[in-house]
């Protein structure tokens, strides 16, 4: 019979299996501590744990993250990872470093159903959902490689988590509610809900559940201001329109000005970057706590969209500023490994040439 990957194990569930082997309650504590908190994959290294306790944990169970098949350095130290699952599936993830700060971007599926236009993940179908397990790894995966190592450790790199990779998170709520909760115990990983936000591209049913539950902050990839326009960018928005998007967003629990909903928004030259749209934009969210991100097109191969002109990112978050709302325009990151915003993509023949020529290096 194969061993269970504890990794991804609720605390309830741990604690299920440590009481089924005839162990105390309160072992569970011990056992979340050496995963969550000192990041420690070897049974034997638990040394606060009795060695007939070790012995049938070695027996019954594994702790198995995804594997590093590739890590690549971009120019301006954006890190991305490409990370291999057991049954062979693969998947992007990305660390943007600032200073004092940085955010993990981690995935939630193999692939993506929404096929959004200008995204590079939506060029793929959809294989599968990642479990909880998946995704946890994943913050893992990056801890090992900074050595961020216990979890209470000063001077973290990673400070922000971002539900940002490929897929649509509220389309696995389940699983990434499960590892969202383990990431944010206390008493392991220990991420603030205050430090973790979940983009999603609209699905309207979930979102206040997600707010209920989690209460992590929302990010919504709005793109558009006209139905039309983002029935083509954002085709989920066929089922769920503007109107009742944004109804969802002046619903979503915890939204205050402290805590606004962050609306993403993907600069394309002559689509959507009219001063016209910007005050149509100002004038949807003018009753929404509210920020804009205004991101620059990232290009991806094939893709025939082109990146407004920086006069025109810059004139329209000017146009919104002026009417009271925040609207940075984000820096592009990791564009020359291709880890910005909209291009992550498993690794096909295609991508696996594209990363040879980059600064890639394999991991054995």
């Amino acid at each position: 019979m194969a061993k269970k990957n504890l990794i991804g194990f609720s605390r309830e569930e741990l604690e299920a299996e440590l009481v089924g082997m005839g162990e105390k309650a309160f072992r569970t504590k011990q056992l979340w501590h050496w995963i969550y908190h000192q990041g420690e994959m070897d049974f034997d290294q638990m040394t606060s744990l009795g060695k007939p306790l070790r012995e049938k944990l070695k027996e019954t169970y594994v702790l198995l993250k995804p594997e590093v098949v590739t890590e690549q350095l971009s120019e301006d130290t954006t890190r991305k990872w490409l990370l291999r699952t057991q049954d062979r599936n693969e998947v992007e993830t990305v660390f943007i470093p600032e200073e004092g700060r940085g955010a993990l971007c981690l995935s939630s599926q193999v692939g993506c159903t929404l096929t959004c236009s200008f995204c590079h993940t939506g060029t793929q179908k959809l294989v599968r959902n990642l479990t909880a397990a998946e995704i946890v790894g994943q913050i893992m995966v990056a801890r090992d490689t900074y050595d961020e190592w216990p979890s209470d450790g000063h001077d973290r790199h990673f400070t922000n988590i971002v539900m940002m990779g490929m897929g649509e998170p509220l389309y696995n709520y389940e699983e990434v509610s499960k590892a969202l909760k383990i990431i944010m115990d206390e008493e392991g990983i220990s991420m603030s809900r205050r430090k973790i936000t979940l983009s999603t591209s609209g699905v309207v049913p979930m979102m206040e559940r997600c707010g209920e539950e989690l209460g992590v902050g929302l990010a919504v990839s709005l793109h558009a201001v006209r139905d039309e326009l983002r029935d083509i960018l954002v085709p989920i928005n066929k089922k769920y329109p503007i109107k009742e998007l944004l109804e969802a967003c002046r619903k979503y629990p915890g939204s205050s000005n402290a805590r606004r909903i962050t609306f993403e928004y993907v600069m394309l030259d002559g689509l959507n970057d009219s001063a016209a749209d910007a005050k149509e934009l100002a004038r949807l969210l003018k009753d929404i706590p509210a920020k804009i991100n205004l991101i620059p097109f990232n290009k991806w191969p094939g893709v025939e969209y082109e990146c407004s002109s920086h006069h025109k990112i810059k004139q329209f978050s000017e146009i919104l500023n002026e009417r009271g709302l925040s609207a940075p325009i984000r820096m592009p990151r990791g564009r020359d490994i291709m880890a910005a915003c909209g291009q992550l993509k498993s690794a096909s023949e295609k991508a696996r040439k594209f990363s040879e020529n980059k600064s890639e290096q394999p991991v054995a």
